[in-house]
């Protein structure tokens, strides 16, 4: 006998899965409808709200929201505040470190004892002839420019030489300042200290000072009788790359007189009332060395001859004139220069130069990594001009060669 199989096994699944989806069904139904009676509810409450009501709700809401920004804000601040000034302790802190190491360089700048004199000034100011000239103007005067007794054709000169270069550093040095401005530069090398303040008159003291700033710090040195007529950039040619010339000079002297040693040392000078150089120049080395050596040999002659009285200039004004300008000024000057230029490990110039090659020069003319302008260029004849148009394109400076140091 079979046993009996009930025809509702699978239905009584079917149905309990029916029964179970259909609950669900209901349950969300009823809660959709809850939600959206809340929903309703809650409209219809603020809707049944007098308008002071919400304008008092959207205020303490506004309120609400604008101390949330003000706080915001205040936090802000506060982390602004406090990042700025960790910066300044950083950077504070920067430039202490920035200083020590300046002193350090500084110390490990010291020439070795056993140098000479040319040793020690190349280790302590190096020439590098592919860099650009130094944006500095220097100037000498024994009047400050608030002294009544500095002459007012001088001061436009000062003057000037500021408005027509604005990118410079124009600084005017008097007796006292110039003297601490060596010792600041050379303190490293005392020789040329003592040296400095061995020269018996200002004019001597003037010159070496010239070659001592231009040596350690480049740039332009000008005498305070000179006007700028042009800025500073347009004495180099076109045709010629700043970065081939090391020191700009002028002939200062060309004479072709029989009697040209009653007034001069050289047939044909350089000049050396307006100078621009590279710091570091050969040229400024070698007339810093000899200044200084010449120096000693009068000094000794002075021990020798009158026990060791302090040098003097002497003579009349024009025996007077040759000694300063075989001792400082451009005679001793025009020696060094021809010198470098027949040097050729220096000046790679392997033929003789003479002051024939500069001879009637009426164009620049580069020998070597030293530019030479005409006379006229640096004492021009050219008068002031008032539209401050000038159609000499060679003239650069007006020098009044007043020789007033000579009277000092």
């Amino acid at each position: 006998m079979s046993k009996y199989k009930s025809p509702n096994g699978n239905g009584r699944k079917f149905l309990i899965s029916f029964t179970i989806l259909s609950i669900i069904l209901i349950s969300l139904a009823l809660l959709n409808f809850s939600s959206i009676n809340s929903a309703s509810d809650i409209h219809d409450v603020i809707t049944s709200l007098p308008n002071d009501k919400i304008t008092g709700l959207g205020k303490f809401l506004s309120s609400e929201n604008s101390k949330t920004q003000d706080e915001l804000f205040n936090k802000i601040q506060k982390m602004n505040k406090k990042f700025f000034q960790s910066q300044e302790e950083k950077i504070s802190k920067l430039e202490e470190q920035y200083d020590l190491i300046l002193k350090e360089l500084k110390s490990l700048k010291t020439p070795p004892s056993h140098a000479s004199l040319r040793e020690k000034l190349t280790f302590i100011y190096s020439y590098n002839p592919e860099s650009k000239f130094p944006a500095y103007i220097w100037q000498t005067w024994k009047h400050g420019l608030n002294d009544d007794r500095f002459e007012e054709k001088y001061r436009k000169g000062e003057s000037q030489w500021a408005i027509i270069n604005p990118g410079f550093v124009h600084e005017l040095f008097n007796d006292d300042t110039a003297h601490t401005m060596i010792k600041y530069l050379y303190n490293q090398i005392p020789e040329i200290i003592e040296t400095y303040e061995l020269l018996p008159e200002v004019i001597l003291k003037m010159d070496f000072f010239k070659y001592l700033v231009l040596f350690a710090k480049g740039g332009v040195y000008a005498d305070i009788d000179t006007y700028p007529l042009q800025p500073i950039p347009n004495w180099t040619p076109e045709n010629v790359s700043p970065l081939d010339i090391g020191i700009i000079v002028a002939v200062e002297t060309d004479s072709s007189s029989q009697n040209w040693r009653e007034n001069s040392v050289h047939r044909l000078q350089f000049g050396q009332f307006v100078i621009q150089a590279k710091p570091g120049h050969p040229i400024l080395r070698e007339a810093i060395a000899e200044i200084v050596e010449l120096t000693k040999l009068k000094q000794l002659d002075s021990l020798s001859s009158t026990g060791g009285t302090a040098l003097k200039v002497t003579g009349d004004t024009n025996q007077k004139s040759m000694k300063i300008s075989q001792w400082t000024g451009s005679g001793i000057w025009t020696n060094v220069i021809l010198k470098y230029f027949n040097d050729y490990i220096l000046s790679s110039v392997f033929r003789k130069v003479t002051w024939k090659d500069f001879h009637e020069l009426n164009t620049p003319k580069l020998v070597s990594d030293v530019l030479v302008l005409p006379m006229s260029s640096f004492a021009s004849d050219e008068e002031i001009p008032k539209d401050g148009k000038n159609d000499n394109h060679l003239a650069f400076v007006k020098h009044y060669a007043a020789k007033i140091w000579k009277s000092v």
